[in-house]
């Protein structure tokens, strides 16, 4: 190995050293601070302190987090919404995509063309028209027929269920799918659907595992403003509401941290299993010639 290349490698460790740090300081100075009593956390936040497990170190802040709030419920349900909003949006977006690409129909590039557009609105221009319409929606219940979706799962998780941008992933990842494998199955009798479950969707594990991750960041990480305008009962909030607990009064900074080492728990677990399903997803796709 020349001294040149040498060179370049020590530059490269390096860089990558440093990007890493940017991501990886921040949690661990959420996860060293709750630990600390307030106090502590605000005079070792000048230092690098603020980074080791030094001084008055505690499980206090654990402990008053799930005394303050019922932090169990609030994961529960970020954890069901996100999850059923999930699977849902998987098999929707997938489906709509399957029919823009091997479908033929009239009208369906301007039919795409009008929803990928959608994508560029943002929340704030309909929330109030959604929140109008979900509070006049009918829904089936054991008591019979109810009008207005408010303090309930589903107007957490229908509005959300797909996106322009999952289709749109889809409708690219599909594209470029050999046309002879659907072809032949078509030839031989299978149904679309068949088609849609046994030749298409096997070989899509990478954009199902790009999909999922970014749907369940979106869903996780930003159930705050819609959750505030539709649900008021306690027992129905997802966990980003729950952090207004915490700046009740006076703000404990310890317990903030606490709490929000504890909601990063599932999101690394769900980062990791996709992390390993896209790269056995990748290693297994392919069309043998």
């Amino acid at each position: 190995m020349t001294l040149e290349r040498t060179t370049r490698l020590i530059g490269l460790y390096l860089f990558l050293g440093f990007i890493a740090c940017i991501f990886v300081l921040p949690i661990l100075f959420m996860v060293m601070s709750s630990f600390k009593p307030d106090l502590q956390l605000l005079s070792d936040s000048a230092s690098l302190r603020a980074f080791l497990p030094v001084g008055d170190i505690g499980v206090d802040n654990y402990r008053d987090a799930f005394s303050r709030a019922p932090v169990g419920l609030f994961i529960f349900n970020s954890v069901f919404i996100t999850a059923t909003t999930l699977v849902l949006s998987l098999f929707l977006a997938s489906i709509a995509a399957f029919s823009f690409v091997f479908i033929e129909w009239r009208g369906k590039t301007v039919v795409l063309a009008i929803i990928i557009a959608t994508y560029i609105l943002p929340f704030e221009t309909v929330a109030v028209p959604l929140l109008l319409l979900v509070n006049n929606l009918p829904w089936l219940t054991t008591e019979g027929v109810t009008w207005g979706w408010l303090n309930s799962y589903q107007v957490q998780i229908v509005p959300w269920i797909i996106r322009a941008l999952e289709i749109f992933l889809f409708v690219q990842y599909f594209r470029d799918l050999p046309r002879d494998l659907v072809e032949s199955a078509r030839v031989e009798g299978a149904s679309w659907f068949q088609v849609y479950r046994r030749v298409v969707m096997p070989l899509s594990g990478p954009v199902i595992a790009t999909v999922a991750i970014l749907k369940f960041l979106e869903m996780y990480n930003n159930q705050f403003i819609w959750p505030i305008m539709v649900v008021q009962e306690e027992g129905l909030r997802p966990i980003m509401v729950g952090l207004l607990y915490f700046f009740q009064l006076n703000t404990a900074w310890g317990e903030i941290m606490a709490y929000l080492t504890i909601i990063t728990v599932p999101v690394l677990a769900f980062y990791l299993v996709l992390q390993r399903a896209f790269i056995a997803s990748i290693a297994s796709t392919g069309v043998k010639g």
